[in-house]
């Protein structure tokens, strides 16, 4: 392919013409990526990465099927839903069948940030409240109404931006949070947590509308939370006229293996009022969905204001949607996470009992995290170290990203075309780097007997851990999560400064 610029004219064109808050991974070195294909990244020198971050490109970057379906209705028609279309009604249908049953009213939007939008208004709408509980950590969008209730952003603005009908519980983690893997019921001390802010905002005469939470966390570190935690919060929040919206932005469409949406890890027990979702909906195609209830999709209706989207539901977009959908299940990308992830979980539980770095092993399916430490009793976050991989696993063609409130989780979330010899590929590099800054920073292996313990794990079509037993759960994005890197010295040490992403 053809460069219109050189990568030098394409970043300096990129510096005097878009906005300096908008970053690029790997701002020492950018990366120009001029295509894709599957779960890999091509430069443009032709060099191949492996992507282990991207769950925009769901089902695969340039995925045939997909962008078949879209290039045939786009050359029918492209218009607005005020127009009848049997690809809107058909979308919402195949949609919502994935759902519980009273989860079946669809307004379709243009992306994750629209979508959390929305469900916000018809939190507030329904009962006339406004107040809203979020977690630690949590982003859910850059629009106004989301940066307000999102930590992971409002917090880097100072200590008086947090705005007054926002409060925030604890995130649900077992690992670094308030109640930790050993306490007899977290699930229960995390909700207790959310009903004491219930408490205290009625006693200030204020008014819940909504509870919103990623079903599991990503921007907050890949954090799961404990089966029973959503019960509970939705039982206080429901209590006093609130709603539950669970985000599915980045983690919904199957990526959790065993279920298509992250929130039925809870239970069939539990059911959001609202679930929102974006990203993967459109394999890279600008779409997301708002699905609730028909008794708040009325209440929503009912206040004279009409809805309208311009590009949301167009048939184009809706053409996209059912193919994406058509590859999960043809595909079977479902199976596909459940296999591969728990094949690496499997690897990556190998490098917790090697390393020292590494304190914790979290995920399911195509979601997983990595906790690096300094010190595993301590768990103290290993914030330089873990940007220093990234970095490190670039120079070998492997692309992943460092998140959490401390910059030291490496997020695996990639294509769900994703496979156990990317994976080996992947946690083997991975071995070899932690090695080498072990001991470039003195950092001496735990366990001396599996020193040389390689990746060696048959890549079979059925891994050797049981279907579903990654759920145990092993104990890029603000705008793309911002990431920071430090990078190790020939003097034994891993200094403080860190250099953007």
């Amino acid at each position: 392919m053809e460069e219109l610029y050189s990568k030098a004219e394409t970043l300096a064109l990129r510096r005097k013409h878009i906005g300096p808050s908008c970053k690029v991974f790997y701002a020492k070195d950018p990366l120009k990526i001029i295509r894709a294909q599957g779960q890999y990244m091509f430069d443009e020198k032709g060099e191949k990465y492996l992507d282990c971050i991207n769950n925009v490109a769901h089902v695969g970057h340039s995925h045939p099927y997909v962008i078949k379906a879209a290039t045939k209705q786009m050359e029918l028609l492209n218009t607005n839903s005020r127009f009848l279309h049997d690809n809107l009604v058909q979308y919402a249908q195949r949609l919502t069948a994935t759902l519980p049953e009273k989860l079946s009213v669809c307004y379709f939007v243009n992306s994750g940030s629209e979508a959390n939008d929305l469900a916000l208004r018809l939190a507030r709408q329904y009962r006339g409240h406004q107040d809203v509980i979020t977690l630690e950590n949590a982003y859910h969008g850059h629009v106004t109404s989301l940066i307000d209730i999102s930590p992971y952003k409002f917090n880097q603005l100072g200590k008086d931006s947090k705005k007054e009908y926002v409060h925030v519980a604890p995130s649900p983690d077992i690992y670094r949070g308030k109640y930790k893997e050993d306490h007899p019921d977290p699930a229960s001390a995390y909700a207790e947590e959310v009903k004491k802010i219930i408490e205290e905002t009625q006693k200030n005469g204020r008014k819940i509308a909504a509870f919103i939470a990623e079903s599991m966390q990503s921007c907050g570190g890949q954090v799961i939370p404990p089966v029973g935690y959503f019960q509970k919060v939705a039982e206080y929040v429901r209590a006093v006229g609130g709603v539950f919206i669970a985000d599915e932005v980045q983690v919904g469409f199957g990526r959790v293996g065993k279920h298509f949406w992250a929130f039925q890890l809870q239970g069939e027990d539990f059911v959001p009022d609202i679930v929102t979702m974006g990203k993967p909906i459109g394999n890279g195609h600008p779409m997301s969905c708002v699905v609730t209830t028909r008794e708040i999709a009325e209440s929503f209706g009912a206040s004279g204001l009409e809805y309208f989207n311009t590009f949301g539901g167009n048939p184009v977009s809706c053409a996209i949607g059912l193919a994406v959908l058509d590859v999960i299940e043809k595909e079977d990308l479902q199976g596909n996470a459940t296999r591969v992830g728990n094949y690496l979980m499997e690897l990556l539980a190998e490098q917790k009992e090697k390393h020292p770095l590494v304190g914790d092993i979290r995920g399911v399916g195509l979601f997983v995290g990595v906790d690096l430490v300094k010190d595993k009793q301590k768990r103290t976050p290993a914030t330089a170290e873990a940007l220093h991989l990234i970095y490190k696993l670039k120079e070998h063609r492997i692309l992943l990203s460092a998140d959490g409130p401390y910059r030291n989780i490496l997020k695996f979330k990639p294509p769900m075309c994703f496979t156990m010899e990317d994976a080996k590929h992947a946690v083997e590099t991975l071995d070899a780097l932690l090695t080498e800054l072990e001991e470039a920073t003195g950092m001496k292996s735990e366990n001396n007997a599996s020193t040389n313990v390689q990746c060696k794990r048959k890549t079979t079509e059925e891994s050797s851990q049981p279907e579903g037993a990654s759920e145990s759960n092993g104990h890029m994005n603000g705008a793309a999560c911002r990431q920071e890197n430090g990078i190790y010295s020939k003097k034994r040490s891993v200094p403080s400064k860190r250099i953007r992403t």
